[in-house]
């Protein structure tokens, strides 16, 4: 199964408790099938004092993975959810084209 879906593209999420939110991919895992999408299935995790990644403790809230089948790419004309096909240029390179509207999806940098 090819992954349409890359780290800084927009989606928006289809179903579930956080339907139609709409935010941006910080990471992709293939194998578990799982996106962690922008302030989007947000979770708090408390945290001892002291460790590498919260030197105070407390409370943290970050960003928990969603099935990548629950989000679709936001077409970038329309601003709709859109399916993604592959197309080859002329000069050989591949690209991703939203099968909405035909618009080519570019990378982000």
């Amino acid at each position: 199964m090819a992954i349409d879906i890359r780290k800084g593209d927009t989606v928006v999420v289809l179903s579930g408790a956080h339907k139609g939110k709409t935010g941006r991919v910080l990471s992709v895992n293939p194998r578990g099938g799982e996106v962690v999408v922008e302030r989007v299935q947000l979770i708090k995790r408390h945290t001892k004092k002291g460790g590498k990644g919260a030197p105070q403790g407390g409370i943290v809230e970050r960003e928990a993975p969603i099935a990548i089948s629950k989000v679709a790419l936001v077409d970038p004309k329309t601003g709709l959810p859109t399916r993604i096909r592959t197309q080859y240029l002329p000069d050989g390179s591949k690209v991703r084209v939203s099968a909405r509207s035909g618009e080519t999806i570019e990378k982000k940098a």
